[in-house]
């Protein structure tokens, strides 16, 4: 029998531990009471809150969670809630009266303090209270140091006042929270870095520019704009050469953003005297990429330019092949065509292959929160976001006459 008594033992304290456990997921002391967790589960307006919420019935959760607030004072998680869906609904002030009254609750431990501060700094943010949301984030700050939502809200609001030197600072203070290597940091970074160097340069301090533009390449080479901003301070200072290849570094690095860089480049071959080599370029960034439209179109100007009409007609058409809907391309089209005074087996070949397009403006829609924009943007004017725009494609049209 003294053998199975150390068993029976760690039987016993395992079946203690147990119980011990669950009472303590179940209920929390609070002002020397314990308060039952799961007695808010048990009424029907929790769930029907919840129900509803999930349905994306904002109005029919905000009613039922109120309900639940006024049966349980202590509801401290729904009474967060519940203010965070008023602000959605833009009852900013129900929200911010909400999150403050929590905050005056003296039983809040440090971490729950910094969660409702968090709450606040986004109605504050919500409403247009900047200088108060800055300072609540940086309280979350304070009191929970790894909190990576109140540091990525900080910067945002530090961008979008242009204090660019104030972002760049908190985002290296989110990439020491993960070292690891992390898309999302490094773009950031470059662009911050890139948009420090514009002030700069209009500043006067063409040093620091030229630094921070390396710096953005450095800290994430798909920082188009910092090329092009590299690329423009070298050519006013007389380096025409050192313009074109970091415009040329661009082309590289980003294929699929070249076209942005195309009028610098021939500028710059000319300035150089070689204005042969930007037909050069574009022919073999063409041969690497048969699909490119804008290329074809760049060098379809370039041969107008020349008056080489007829190359500059057939490459037109060959980029219409591949985006039949760009009005850019049918812009140059109408010119070639006026200057080829109108031949009118060329206009009749014209009229065939783009009897079934729709025409737009180059639009660009935003992968992250589909805002549409009709040029291409570095940051979102809505989401916030970096870099996210891509050209938006229309499919050709099949089957109509």
């Amino acid at each position: 029998m003294g053998d199975y008594l150390p068993l029976l033992a760690s039987l016993v304290a395992l079946l203690i531990g147990l119980i011990v456990g669950k009472a303590w997921e179940r209920y929390k002391l609070r002002d020397g009471r314990w308060h039952d967790r799961r007695r808010l589960r048990a009424t029907p307006h929790y769930m029907l809150g919840l129900t509803f919420f999930v349905q994306g019935q904002v109005d029919q959760a905000i009613e039922e969670l109120t309900h639940v607030t006024a049966s349980d004072a202590d509801a401290l998680e729904i009474e967060m809630i519940l203010g965070n869906l008023l602000r959605e609904k833009g009852q900013v002030a129900r929200a911010i009266t909400i999150h403050q009254t929590l905050l005056q609750r003296p039983s809040l431990g440090r971490i729950e303090h910094a969660h409702v501060l968090l709450c606040l700094g986004l109605d504050f943010r919500h409403a247009g209270f900047i200088d108060r949301a800055i300072e609540a984030f940086t309280e979350v700050r304070r009191l929970d140091p790894g909190n990576r939502y109140a540091l990525l809200h900080l910067q945002k609001l530090y961008e979008e006042q242009h204090q660019w030197e104030d972002a760049l600072r908190v985002r290296e203070a989110i990439v020491a929270l993960s070292p690891e290597a992390n898309g999302d940091d490094s773009e950031a970074l470059g662009f911050l870095h890139n948009e420090i160097g514009k002030a700069q340069r209009e500043g006067g301090d063409a040093k620091l520019s030229h630094q921070s533009f390396v710096r953005a390449i450095e800290a994430d080479t798909r920082t188009a704009p910092a090329y092009l901003n590299l690329g423009d301070l070298r050519e006013t200072q007389g380096d025409i050469k050192g313009a074109v290849d970091a415009w040329e570094q661009l082309a590289r690095s980003l294929p699929d953003r070249a076209g942005i860089a195309f009028e610098r480049l021939e500028r710059g071959y000319r300035a150089l005297g070689l204005p042969q080599r930007f037909a050069e370029y574009c022919e073999r960034t063409i041969e690497q990429n048969p699909l490119d439209w804008r290329t074809r179109l760049a060098l379809a100007r370039h041969r107008g330019a020349q008056g080489q009409h007829d190359a500059a007609f057939e490459l037109l058409l060959q980029a219409l092949t591949h985006n039949p809907h760009g009005l850019a391309i049918h812009q140059e089209v109408w010119t070639t065509l006026m200057a080829l005074h109108l031949r009118p087996e060329l206009v009749q070949q014209y009229v065939a292959l783009t009897r079934n397009s729709v025409f737009y403006l180059d639009p660009h829609v935003c992968m992250k929160c589909h805002y549409r924009s009709t040029e291409l943007l570095w940051l979102c004017p809505h989401c916030h976001e970096w870099n996210t725009f891509v050209e938006e494609r229309i499919a050709p049209l099949v089957g109509s006459e």
